[in-house]
């Protein structure tokens, strides 16, 4: 039998059980496959206690859209630091200011997966090495993955290291900031990934991630003991659906963590153990679609990149006692600025 590597097959059992579905998906759940796969995946669920928050127009976001602006191509990976908030295109960095001015842009290659942002640097993950950016766009420094097998997803890079998530070895490899490899940390649980929405966050000295599969987020310490995991399947606020989520997470700055899912797109508040919060942007507030908008937090802004476009939310302290959001009584960053009037 002729050897694959893992990437290979990791691509190749995905298209399988992508065609398995195809064949058992005939007539009106195909069509519904293309048109709405949250009805198909999720059916219509609110008489059995769920709500699935879509565009049913019960949800009252406590955020509004204040300002946006569309990037030259599809954004691929984004973060922000200072006041600059810097996007990831095929084959290029773009920076931009709070108000959409592009600041300044220097190329990459085309295959970059993630990027973060760290003491002055940006560090860019592609799927088989790392390269190190100054702010000039001059290249620092790179190394190769640990293993010619590897798949990286994404990033997250602080003081203690670069922690990378690998698709195809299932696993995350922390790195020290050198580039030598410092260790591989492993899920107790095993880390199920059918796609490529492996995320990973640190935030308070601490490690999450997703395990995709299983629909949980992990916590560990930076030294890549398990300390816990919360999560569990469903449609409803503070679960996650579908084959893979979260999509994304990220820290916010008052001690949350923010979760963003595909499917049914929707970005959701929890405490840093887990409980959930709020839901804070449904699909109708994102801009619709099926993909999960990436999402990061700027002092009091949420700031959401999806397909070639940028907004940016604000509180909006007129709906303070109509959402879980309003209603929590968390000190938050967020939520300290009223909004001004909302973009259309």
């Amino acid at each position: 039998m002729k050897n694959i590597d893992r990437r290979k097959f990791l691509k190749i059992t995905g298209s399988v059980a992508i065609g398995g579905l195809f064949l058992s998906v005939v007539g009106n759940g195909l069509w519904k496959m293309f048109t709405r796969p949250d009805k198909l995946f999720y059916g219509d669920r609110k008489d059995k206690g769920f709500d699935l928050v879509s565009d049913d127009g019960n949800f009252v976001s406590p955020y509004r859209r204040t300002f946006g602006f569309v990037a030259p191509d599809e954004i691929t990976a984004f973060d922000v630091e200072g006041g600059s908030i810097y996007l990831a295109t095929p084959n290029n960095i773009y920076v931009y200011g709070l108000s959409g001015e592009l600041q300044t842009n220097f190329p990459v290659p085309s295959d970059l997966r993630d990027i973060a942002l760290f003491d002055g640097k940006l560090f860019a993950l592609f799927p088989t090495r790392i390269e190190v950016y100054d702010r000039d766009g001059e290249m620092e420094r790179s190394w190769d993955a640990c293993s010619e097998n590897s798949d990286y997803c994404s990033l997250a890079v602080c003081g203690e290291g670069v922690f990378v998530t690998d698709a195809a070895n299932k696993n995350i490899c922390k790195y020290n900031i050198d580039g030598t490899l410092a260790k591989f940390i492993n899920s107790p649980k095993g880390f199920v990934v059918p796609s490529y929405c492996f995320a990973i966050a640190v935030m308070d000295g601490k490690l999450f991630c997703s395990n995709p599969g299983r629909h949980q987020v992990e916590q560990y310490t930076l030294d890549g003991d398990f300390v816990t995991a919360f999560g569990k399947s469903g449609a409803g606020k503070g679960e996650f659906s579908g084959c893979c989520n979260p999509a994304i997470i990220t820290p916010a700055n008052g001690g949350e963590l923010l979760t963003s899912e595909k499917g049914v797109p929707r970005v959701s508040c929890y405490d840093k153990n887990g409980k959930f919060r709020s839901l804070l942007l449904d699909s109708k507030a994102l801009g619709g679609g099926h993909k999960a908008y990436d999402v990061r937090v700027m002092k009091d802004k949420l700031i959401v990149a999806g397909g070639d476009k940028v907004s940016v939310f604000q509180y909006n302290k007129s709906k303070n006692q109509e959402t879980e959001c309003g209603r929590c009584d968390k000190e938050c960053p967020l939520k300290k600025t009223l909004s001004p009037n909302p973009l259309p």
